[in-house]
């Protein structure tokens, strides 16, 4: 059958399986070629989508990547790899100290610490017979059970005062005010009448 004059047959590399390599071969690129047809721009466009996904993963997991613990500083999102993540579960005690730390709040809690674990910081025998009252610019005012108590604590005052810095902290308590108990007040209401001075009450 002969061809009519003027009419051009396609070349032998013309056809659509001809292109399709050079559709695939645009793609590699991460933009698909412009003549591939619509399911090859599909796929040239997931593969495209694919690639970027799997570098950004690889990112993720190197020492350097921009996403990884001190990196960019971004949120990370999706699930941890197999290695140490910050995405990982984390223990509260260190979850709390990160905290601490951020807020400048390691005296604060030093101090709070001697007033709450009074029997860990001094011991057991010296906790059930004193308690902290007050502590202000580093000196810790003591309350002990009686007077012979707290004549025994002001010689074991230089004793307690490296115990309490090896429990909480350096610097936290520099020096001890302590003294026997209250004396027992007599007075009623809230008013007060003053007295006639020292007296034999009981005669």
């Amino acid at each position: 059958m002969s061809d009519k004059p003027g009419t051009d047959r396609p070349a032998a590399g013309d056809g659509p399986a001809a292109r399709t390599p050079k559709a695939a071969e645009g793609s590699a690129g991460g933009e698909p070629a412009a003549a591939a047809s619509g399911p090859e721009l599909a796929r040239a466009v997931l593969d495209a989508a694919l690639s970027r996904r799997q570098a950004a993963a690889r990112a993720r997991r190197t020492p350097g990547g921009g996403d990884a613990a001190g990196g960019s500083g971004r949120r990370l999102r999706g699930y941890s790899g197999p290695g140490p993540d910050p995405r990982d579960p984390q223990p509260l005690s260190a979850v709390l100290n990160r905290l601490v730390k951020a807020r400048g709040w390691q005296q604060p809690a030093a101090e709070a610490t001697v007033f709450g674990a009074w029997e860990r910081v001094v011991g057991a025998e010296v906790a059930q017979n004193s308690r902290p009252v007050k502590l202000e610019n580093g000196e810790l005012t003591v309350e002990a059970r009686s007077t012979a108590w707290a004549t025994q604590l002001r010689l074991l005052a230089g004793s307690l005062l490296k115990q309490i810095a090896s429990e909480v902290g350096h610097n936290v308590v520099r020096k001890l005010h302590i003294h026997g108990p209250a004396a027992p007040s007599w007075g009623k209401g809230p008013r007060r009448v003053r007295g006639r001075g020292p007296r034999d009450t009981y005669g």
